[in-house]
């Protein structure tokens, strides 16, 4: 039950992942420019409200703990995407072959937050979006960079995002996230949930997925928000 994700080590893979992670994000901010919001996004509601996101970027705590510290979200939930109902359960997603990726389902408030922003930190500070079926030290089609829009705005806010990145060459390789329907979100195992907050010392949450929200609150300040 505990294997593979819950009795990591940190390696020599895991250091150098976070040192690539390290020289990507400076990449990024090349010529001291900010990491720049979609010119295509939908307007802020008027009125406070819910709406939901799923994103794919690696291993799930570290996601969920990024978007668990953006001002506007309402809740962030450790899951899977992408297979089905049956083969969402982690001992057999970690396999690699059931279809799902390690997901997170963001419900935010579209009043305080945009659908672009949330997917500047997403291809940002989340995880590096030019990693193929792989995020650091893990490795397999579950760990891919993905996507899953649940309208038709939402796709053509994430397509047109992809492209003025790529076009930008914000990133030294092309972005290889895919974008997606989804299809089904279905919740991880209680444990998985805010594995990351729950353990801040364990090594693999201190070398892998701290940086990641240390990051988002020293970037984006102003979507920053302690928990």
């Amino acid at each position: 039950m505990y294997s593979k994700h819950l009795h990591r080590t940190v390696t020599l893979a895991a250091v150098l992942a976070f040192a690539s992670m390290i020289a990507c994000r400076q990449a990024q901010a090349g010529n001291a420019h900010p990491f720049p919001s979609p010119a295509v996004d939908e307007h802020l509601a008027k009125a406070p409200g819910q709406e939901s996101a799923v994103f794919s970027g690696g291993c799930f705590w570290g996601v969920q703990a990024v978007f668990e510290h953006v001002k506007g979200v309402i809740s962030a939930t450790a899951g899977y995407a992408g297979g089905e109902a049956s083969t969402a359960h982690y001992e057999m997603v970690s396999e690699g072959n059931t279809g799902h990726a390690e997901s997170v389902r963001v419900v935010y408030d579209p009043s305080e937050i945009s659908y672009g922003d949330l997917l500047k930190i997403f291809f940002s500070v989340a995880h590096n979006p030019t990693e193929i079926n792989q995020q650091g030290p893990d490795e397999g089609t579950q760990y891919r960079s993905m996507i899953s829009y649940t309208s038709a705005q939402q796709q053509r806010i994430a397509d047109a995002y992809i492209a003025q990145l790529n076009k930008a060459r914000i990133f030294s390789r092309p972005i290889a996230t895919q974008v997606i329907a989804l299809k089904a979100f279905y919740p991880a195992e209680a444990y998985h949930q805010d594995y990351a907050a729950k353990h801040p010392d364990e090594p693999y949450i201190f070398f892998n997925d701290a940086p990641k929200v240390a990051n988002l609150k020293k970037e984006f300040p102003d979507f920053y928000v302690a928990k």
